[in-house]
């Protein structure tokens, strides 16, 4: 659930949160999960994917490219071309299914011949601070966007929902909502690319890292099933996501598996946010313990940094959370343990595409039991999901570690 490439710490990223890819009709969260579409049937008559502003952010050569992508800490070739980026503000829908606008960022190859593009969707990982999201901040995450754009791909890295410039607060570990927002985008990059004199021809390679990692199996199904006209999966690579809330990452966060004050992080964010999309508590010290319970709502409104929102919160799940509300998040029910059965639900189903998983045994942020939980779920659905672990030392690493080889990786698919 969090971004590479801390600025130095492992505590609070300014990393690469992976963005996620397509949808554009109803949205199917995980099994028995009602859509998007069907939450409000006004919904239907929203122009999803309509583009309301483009803002040129830069225009890169190659060299500049190839520096932007290894200052980042990425080890990668020199990229094979120079990058147009630009924010796309464009038309999607809440987590109710209701209007509304969410930014994110399109990069796409300078020159990039007479062929239709490839397409890469790029979900990004945990953050609180919406001017860390690709479309603003000029880091990590936009970052990977380069990396792709450079060697010849379209990019498209959303900000999802309540980050970058769209309103609201962000639904943090919403499948759904993410899902919407990422395939929204590309539905929102064919008008940038055709204003470029471009085109995409309809394959798109998803990736994500930590929460972005759980966006693009989620994006992925969405891309399978149809729900984007005119585009169609054709791999997935996540790299260490959450998949397995309630049986991976809650029992090593509360073992102290995982780093402390990350594991707090999440589980706030995870909560507040969660409490917003459905009431988990009428009061916030029900479920947090003082004096949390007075700051940790404002915490996570989008303009705390994630240094701030970090050095506000203990070291512990146990001391975060009122004993009763610590049972509640380890024995869920009711609408608590539907909400996590439809996280917990985005590696059950069977893609018919090349799907390998990323991760790192060091990793102290996501467990990498995650990683197991997925490739377990979908070899039970009969796919084969091989696991390359990046041998790197902790979670921010394994994303600089595995990106390279998801460059090489698509490049074949995509047949360079």
């Amino acid at each position: 659930m969090t971004n590479p490439m801390p600025k130095q710490q492992s505590h609070r990223r300014t990393a690469l949160r992976l963005s996620a890819a397509a949808t554009v009709l109803c949205l199917t969260a995980g099994a028995g999960s009602a859509t998007a579409m069907a939450a409000d049937p006004g919904a239907g008559r929203v122009h999803r994917g309509a583009v309301v502003s483009v803002t040129p952010l830069a225009s890169l050569d190659a060299q500049q490219a190839t520096t932007s992508v290894r200052d980042a800490g990425f080890v990668t070739p020199a990229e094979r071309g120079g990058v147009e980026l630009e924010r796309v503000v464009y038309r999607t829908v809440t987590p109710k299914g209701r209007p509304t606008t969410a930014s994110g960022l399109v990069a796409l190859p300078r020159d990039p011949g007479p062929r239709a593009l490839t397409t890469v969707e790029y979900a990004h990982g945990t953050m609180a601070y919406r001017g860390e999201a690709p479309s603003v901040a000029d880091g990590p995450n936009r970052a990977a966007a380069v990396m792709f754009a450079g060697d010849g791909f379209a990019a498209v890295a959303p900000d999802y929902l309540g980050l970058g410039v769209g309103p609201g607060t962000h639904p943090y570990l919403d499948a759904p909502s993410e899902t919407t927002a990422s395939t929204d985008l590309l539905v929102a990059a064919r008008e940038v690319e055709a204003r470029h004199g471009m085109r995409a021809d309809g394959r798109v390679l998803v990736t994500g890292f930590s929460e972005g990692g759980a966006a693009a199996m989620s994006i992925g199904r969405a891309l399978q099933h149809g729900q984007v006209p005119g585009y169609r999966l054709t791999a997935l690579a996540p790299v260490s996501g959450p998949y397995d809330l309630t049986g991976s990452e809650l029992p090593a966060a509360l073992s102290g598996q995982l780093l402390g004050r990350d594991a707090t992080f999440y589980a706030a964010d995870l909560v507040v946010a969660w409490n917003r999309l459905h009431p988990l508590y009428g009061s916030p010290a029900e479920a947090f313990q003082a004096p949390y319970d007075r700051t940790v709502t404002d915490l996570f409104d989008g303009e705390h940094t994630d240094e701030q929102v970090a050095a506000a919160l203990p070291d512990s799940l146990q001391q975060l959370f009122t004993p009763a509300f610590l049972r509640r998040l380890q024995h869920p029910t009711g609408k608590l343990a539907q909400m996590f059965r439809v996280a917990d639900s985005v590696c059950q189903w069977a893609p018919q595409v090349p799907v390998q998983l990323y991760d790192a045994d060091g990793d102290r942020d996501v467990a990498p039991t995650n990683t197991l939980a997925c490739k377990a779920q979908l070899a039970r659905a009969g796919v084969d999901a091989p696991v390359a672990d990046a041998g790197a030392p902790d979670h921010n690493g394994s994303a600089l570690a595995s990106y390279p080889l998801i460059r090489t990786w698509f490049d074949t698919l995509a047949g360079r």
